[in-house]
């Protein structure tokens, strides 16, 4: 297989997700007059943040979503921001409610996302989506969007089911590692979890099949720790030097040392261009869904 059949490609597969949303959200403004609403609370002048939160309003029109975006400044008390969320919550317009992290240091994050009504909860954090994950219920969660996405990364090469398959995700994180187990486990896989703290890490992610890496360590899942035939699945975004591009320049990487892995895997995500535009992706299926629920239609499957 030549490296390019082994590349999963993030872009193309985020394309298809997008056009199905904007198909099935011209349906549902045809069947029922719901527009689906993504509103985005941005608190502060984070540059990554304002990137983000551009590129979701933007994408969020693009699928013929009605956006707002409420831009707060950096010293905006903790009472403000809740009471913002909860106008939203409030909001029959508004189907979608996403809280830009990081938030300045006075604010209490876990307290806002909390707040959001979970039928909302299109970032898939507030505790009873976490809940319904994890027991497997997921026909009224919200999954989070990276873990999502990146299993239908892995459903374009594997299939749906995983049975007889060993995945290893490095990293515990509540955002990608511990959904993406779970979402794992939906799908029969067998799942270890690993972390900084686990022993013999190498010699664990060379038994799976699947590996998963979200620890946030520029290509510290080296190529000799991939199985011969195994899928990766790199949800790293770390900005490293490049020297060999200029003075001060920097390149993107991820989690995993791409052109290593590349020797052994039968797939692999890039980055950028793999899991990442997936994320966008699924924020705006999940907002589609929280709009047919909303008008008590069965949302699409993706």
């Amino acid at each position: 297989m030549n490296d390019e059949n082994k590349r999963i490609d993030g872009k193309a597969v985020a394309e298809t997700v997008v056009q199905k949303v904007k198909g099935e959200t011209e349906k549902l403004v045809a069947q029922s007059g719901i527009v689906p609403g993504l509103a985005v609370i941005i608190v502060g002048e984070d540059p990554a943040s304002q990137v983000y939160v551009a590129s979701k309003g933007k994408k969020a029109k693009e699928c013929g979503f009605h956006s707002i975006q409420h831009t707060l400044p950096a010293d905006t008390s903790e009472a403000d921001v809740l009471a913002h969320v909860q106008a939203l919550n409030d909001d029959p317009a508004i189907h979608g409610i996403l809280v830009q992290l990081p938030l300045p240091k006075h604010i209490d994050e876990n307290k806002v996302i909390q707040t959001i009504a979970p039928q909302k909860d299109v970032d898939g954090f507030h505790y009873m989506n976490v809940g319904k994950l994890g027991t497997g219920d997921l026909s009224s969660a919200f999954v989070p969007c990276t873990p999502a996405g990146s299993m239908i990364l892995l459903r374009s090469v594997l299939g749906d089911d995983l049975s007889g398959l060993n995945a290893v995700v490095v990293g515990r994180s509540n955002i990608v590692g511990k959904p993406m187990a779970n979402l794992l486990l939906g799908a029969n896989a067998t799942v270890t979890i690993a972390h900084s703290r686990t022993k013999d890490l190498p010699d664990l992610v060379r038994s799976a099949d699947i590996v998963v890496a979200a620890v946030g360590r520029a290509e510290m899942v080296k190529g000799d720790w991939i199985k011969p035939g195994a899928t990766v699945i790199d949800v790293g975004i770390n900005r490293i030097d490049a020297p060999e591009r200029g003075e001060g320049k920097t390149r993107l990487t991820g989690d995993v040392d791409y052109e290593g892995a590349l020797e052994n895997a039968a797939h692999i995500t890039p980055v950028p261009g793999g899991v990442g535009p997936m994320t966008i992706a699924l924020l705006m299926a999940n907002t589609l869904t929280s709009a047919y629920r909303h008008a008590e239609l069965n949302p699409p499957a993706f």
